[in-house]
């Protein structure tokens, strides 16, 4: 077979076709067979003599009496027969699947549209010169499962390839095809494989304005996925890349529903560093102003302030169980509605250990408003977690917040008390010394 190099023909058959393909197409009205027959002879010289226009047009030609003839079968044939033919030109090649992928939309029926493409697949199988056509009727393929509702099918035909190694497809096609994977793949609830397939995307690909709509297919897919592992802190600067699309910001009914869905997953989200530095700053979001609960929300969870929960319920377990995130009918959203009373009982443990050196456990339980054993179970699990340190001393029925010092440790803080100590003697010293100067100048006038 040809590498795929334009070769100067040996010989022109351009005036040849000209002659001869009229008197062909007279004969193809009453025989088919031998018009292609003739096509044949004529294909075997223009492809020896490296004739690739001619011999493109004569590949498309015969698939074309074919199809209109309504024999389906004979061209699938011949479309196999054609490329497997010794010295056959790739570019003629690749033509004449660009022009039976086009006839896939007259099939008469699926059974025979399917056969077709399942066909071309066939003869493009292992051709990187015609990968892009195979990716293009395999796709085509797997929306006539989704459609028949075989859901896995239509998945492993579309992981099956990987466009991303396609140097001949352009960005945003590779994009829309990876996307059509993931969705897939989370349809057949295969999110490891969709959480794979996602790192394939590089996202600084959205930052072209003209993607604004593969950008918001591509987040809203990686929510789906952050949402079934509950990674709430993921959900939210997932929302919030959605929050930054121009297309969002500039339109009050999309982004006010956007920023909305941040703060309540930023808030569901445990507590950590990251967590901690990305709520203080959606806190300055100027929109949140006209949010008032929101914007209210946020600030508990951000000012060193107890929080009882039963009056958080009190006040906003009405409105935020209404919302989709919270939503009673939903057993993701009882989920994350216990998930909201942990985060504000956690939060209460943190206010409580920056204040207090040492508290009861029934003064505690009486802060968290919880009873004994869901107190220790809560103080427990942010000391492993190492947000706090806390020892319980059962006997004496006090938790101690202030963690112990070693003797280097109280050492370098005694030596910096004395270091600021002389420097605070050696300060008051000079001012002394200038009043007395000061006073005897004064004395002297």
């Amino acid at each position: 077979m040809s590498d795929g190099t334009i070769l100067k023909p040996d010989k022109d058959y351009s005036e040849t076709l000209a002659v001869e393909l009229p008197k062909i197409d007279e004969v193809a009205k009453t025989n088919v067979q031998g018009a292609v027959e003739q096509l044949m002879a004529l294909e075997k010289q223009t492809r020896q003599a490296s004739d690739l226009a001619s011999t493109e047009k004569l590949l498309v030609k015969i698939i074309t009496l074919f199809k209109d003839s309504g024999d389906w079968k004979q061209m699938n044939e011949y479309i196999q027969l054609l490329s497997k033919k010794h010295g056959q030109l790739k570019q003629a090649i690749t033509k004449m699947i660009q022009v039976a992928i086009e006839f896939l939309d007259q099939a008469p029926d699926v059974e025979t549209k399917v056969e077709t493409i399942e066909n071309i697949r066939t003869v493009t199988e292992g051709k990187i010169f015609v990968e892009v056509e195979r990716a293009r009727v395999t796709r085509t393929l797997a929306k006539i499962k989704e459609s028949q509702g075989d859901m896995k099918a239509a998945a492993t035909l579309m992981c099956d390839l990987q466009v991303e190694t396609y140097g001949s497809m352009n960005n945003r096609e590779k994009t829309e095809f990876i996307l059509e994977q993931i969705q897939l793949s989370i349809a057949i609830e295969d999110f490891t494989q969709a959480a794979i397939l996602s790192r394939k995307i590089s996202v600084r690909y959205f930052e072209d304005e003209e993607v604004q709509d593969l950008r918001l297919r591509y987040y809203e897919l990686m929510i789906r996925i952050s949402l079934h592992e509950d990674k709430y802190l993921d959900v939210c600067k997932h929302y919030r890349a959605v929050y930054d699309t121009p297309s969002v910001k500039d339109d009050e009914s999309k982004w006010k529903d956007v920023l909305r869905n941040v703060v309540y997953f930023i808030i569901l989200a445990p507590y950590d560093n990251e967590q901690s530095d990305l709520i203080y700053r959606i806190a300055k979001e100027p929109r949140l102003k006209s949010m008032p609960m929101e914007e209210t929300l946020i600030k508990h969870f951000t000012t060193h302030e107890l929080v009882r929960w039963p009056r958080m319920d009190e006040i906003y377990g009405f409105q935020l169980r209404q919302a989709a995130v919270f939503n009673v009918s939903d057993p993701k959203g009882e989920k994350r509605w216990e998930d909201f009373r942990k985060r504000v009982i956690e939060h209460n443990i943190r206010v409580i250990a920056k204040y207090y050196k040492r508290i009861r456990t029934s003064r505690l339980e009486k802060l968290l408003d919880l009873p004994y054993m869901e107190t220790e179970n809560y103080l427990s699990k942010l000391v492993t977690q190492g947000t706090i340190y806390a020892r319980i001393n059962r006997p004496e029925d006090v938790i101690t917040f202030d963690k112990p010092k070693d003797a280097n440790d109280v050492l370098n803080e005694w030596s910096s008390n004395i270091s600021s100590l002389l420097g605070l003697v050696e300060t008051l010293s000079h001012l002394i010394s200038k009043e007395e100067m000061v006073s005897t100048d004064a004395k002297k006038l």
